[in-house]
């Protein structure tokens, strides 16, 4: 409890704000000032015009997006080494390479990928709003990145051609999950609700009866009059359901489904980060112009 108390004091003394994805530690979401998905909570740092630091619990792209979406503020990510491997899978090469071949179609990028990267996209995208920024795209072609499951997702609900930009890009944890685990609990609890997150491939995408980012989990989770639900994304988001839902069941999918990465930001790093304003992300600013475009974009395309 000391350590708590002394982070909220720094953070009063320094005017921080404390953002914490959906899939970290539960004494991380705790502490706090909100909890989201990725943009989300770019967002809200966006509104906190008082704030002078921002403490970005997540990964490396989030953080990133969060500085290039606030250049007057100063975002920390707690631990240097949380990287998203998905991310580091799409480099501005590979982007280059697929251009020559298709230079006359449009380039979406999901908001998985490194500011690098964004700065060749024409407009990025979220596990939320991937299939309305596609129908919003006046093109039947697209070139998407970087997750081969999201992207074949997308072409299923759009009836687009989605081009996989690297052909099998994915998120080592969402490859986990595999129906027989969800067929064994729908045997021990026939009535529960399967949330699937897109990022999850074909085969767990059919046994859905909800597919969803994170914050839609959330969203459906308080709405449907479902008592239980057996989720498929990465464990931290139980956390949250329960919390916001104290009368429903939630059961992980898969129980080995951790991202060692989002779990490397820890109390006593946020803490460290803080008190010594240490491992800053800086996006450079030709690179965060170009990339600021590409999520307006997004924005104007979603009006949200």
């Amino acid at each position: 409890m000391e350590l708590v108390e002394k982070i909220l004091k720094l953070k009063k003394e320094k005017r921080a704000i404390i953002l914490a994805h959906n899939y970290q530690r539960p004494e991380v979401q705790d502490i706090a000032d909100y909890v989201g998905d990725s943009i989300e909570l770019s967002r809200k740092a966006m509104e906190e015009k008082d704030a002078e630091i921002i403490v970005f619990a997540a990964v490396d792209f989030m953080a990133e997006s969060a500085a290039i979406l606030n250049p007057d503020k100063k975002v920390l990510l707690p631990s240097a080494g949380a990287r998203c491997p998905m991310a580091q899978m799409l480099t501005v090469d590979e982007i280059k390479r697929w251009k020559v071949l298709y230079p006359l179609v449009p380039v979406v990028l999901y908001v998985n990928t490194l500011a690098s990267a964004k700065a060749y996209c024409d407009v990025c995208c979220t596990s939320a709003n991937a299939v309305e920024v596609i129908n919003a795209l006046n093109a039947e072609t697209v070139l998407f990145g970087p997750d081969h499951n999201l992207a074949e997702y997308v072409q299923e609900k759009t009836g687009k051609t989605v081009i996989p930009i690297p052909e099998r890009g994915f998120c080592p944890t969402h490859l986990l999950f595999h129906p027989e685990e969800v067929q064994v609990l729908k045997e021990k609890y026939p009535d529960a609700v399967v949330m699937v997150h897109p990022e999850c491939n074909a085969e767990m995408r059919k046994i859905a009866d909800f597919i969803g980012s994170t914050s839609q989990m959330c969203k459906h989770a308080k709405e449907s009059p479902a008592k239980t639900f057996i989720v498929a994304t990465e464990e931290g988001i139980l956390h949250r359901l329960r919390k916001e839902n104290p009368n429903k069941q939630f059961i992980l999918a898969y129980e080995g489904a951790i991202c060692p990465n989002m779990k490397l930001n820890t109390l006593e790093r946020i803490y460290s980060a803080l008190k010594a304003e240490k491992h800053v992300v800086t996006v450079p600013e030709p690179v965060a112009s170009k990339a600021r475009k590409a999520l307006e974009k997004m924005f104007e395309l979603t009006q949200r």
